[in-house]
């Protein structure tokens, strides 16, 4: 029997769609093995036994509830460290973005353990688990198993889904951990968009995206048309040549060095295709490409490519989107 842990992480009474899909990832993986999903959240008064208890929809038997500063690493290593020494999880489970990259570092280094980061699939063989992670610019995947007691598997940003597979609310149970001195030195300022903006490409629906072919900053304009026609649950992203030029926020990014996205349908326009690129949106349902050369390489892993100029197809696309929804 295996048993997993999960960090959770929560902000203003919710808790975070990535450690969802962690939990939900995790409760699944440990049934294949025959064992059971926990989950550990760290904070204050707002986490409160009802919310905590909501865990349990995404498969979680037991929450592991400390009373400390949310938000920051070393606390959160302090009392992961000590549930699983007492409890015996034979794997620990982070949804990605660089808190859980920090905490998962510094977890194995205090509990010697293997760690994967990058990590977008996870499967049982035999009665143990192995982590899946591209290599070699998303040639290649690498595979993970780990020796002692241990494995620690940090996912990509959307690599797990977010599943409701239980039906009762978890148990909680209340930890007491003396945290370590160098634990404390640390205090949370504030807590936002850490490149600034307020971007949410992550939890959208369509993603309209745009690359270098756009021209310039006011190219961006059109993009934003189309996000309007589009409607509810609908943002603009950009490529990181975009953004280093100052076109467009840096949390709109998606790439190798930005955000990794799966919505039901991703418009790229004026977008090459890089692998640094495709390796951030290549989940996607649905992908369509404007692209005006006919040999970008966005076209060889698109649903629908189209070539042509962007700056008369674009506008088209929005007002034919708008006069099918007789916006």
């Amino acid at each position: 029997m295996a048993d997993v842990l999960v960090y959770v992480l929560h902000y203003e009474g919710a808790f975070n769609k990535n450690s969802l899909g962690a939990v939900s990832e995790g409760a699944a993986r440990a049934a294949d093995v025959g064992g059971a999903c926990d989950a550990v959240v760290v904070g204050g008064e707002d986490l409160t036994d009802e919310l905590c208890g909501t865990l349990g929809a995404y498969g979680a038997r037991k929450v592991f509830r400390a009373n400390g500063p949310e938000g920051l690493a070393q606390p959160v290593v302090d009392v992961m460290a000590k549930v699983i020494a007492d409890h015996g999880h034979s794997y620990a489970i982070f949804g990605g973005g660089l808190l859980g990259f920090e905490i998962g570092a510094g977890l194995a280094a205090r509990c010697r353990a293997g760690v994967t980061m990058e990590v977008t699939s996870v499967r049982a063989d035999g009665d143990e688990l192995v982590a899946e992670r591209p290599i070699l610019g998303d040639s290649q995947i690498s595979v993970s198993r780990y020796r002692g007691g241990l494995g620690i598997i940090i996912g990509r940003i959307n690599a797990f889904e977010l599943r409701e597979s239980g039906s009762a609310a978890a148990a909680v149970e209340d930890v007491e951990v003396a945290f370590s001195p160098w634990s404390t030195r640390a205090t949370m300022v504030t807590r936002g968009e850490q490149r600034g903006a307020d971007v949410d490409i992550e939890g959208a629906d369509i993603l309209v995206a745009g690359g270098r072919g756009l021209g310039n900053a006011d190219g961006f304009q059109l993009m934003e048309q189309l996000a309007g026609a589009f409607g509810a649950n609908t943002a603009v992203a950009a490529t990181r040549a975009v953004v280093d030029a100052g076109w467009y926020p840096y949390a709109a990014q998606i790439g190798q060095t930005g955000k990794t996205v799966a919505p039901k349908l991703y418009l790229a326009a004026g977008i090459s295709g890089a692998i640094q690129h495709k390796v951030g949106m290549q989940s996607s349902e649905n992908i369509v490409a404007i692209n005006k050369d006919a040999n970008a390489p966005i076209f060889e892993f698109s649903d629908l490519g189209i070539v042509g100029d962007l700056n008369k197809i674009v506008p088209k696309l929005t007002d034919a989107i708008r006069a099918r929804k007789g916006s």
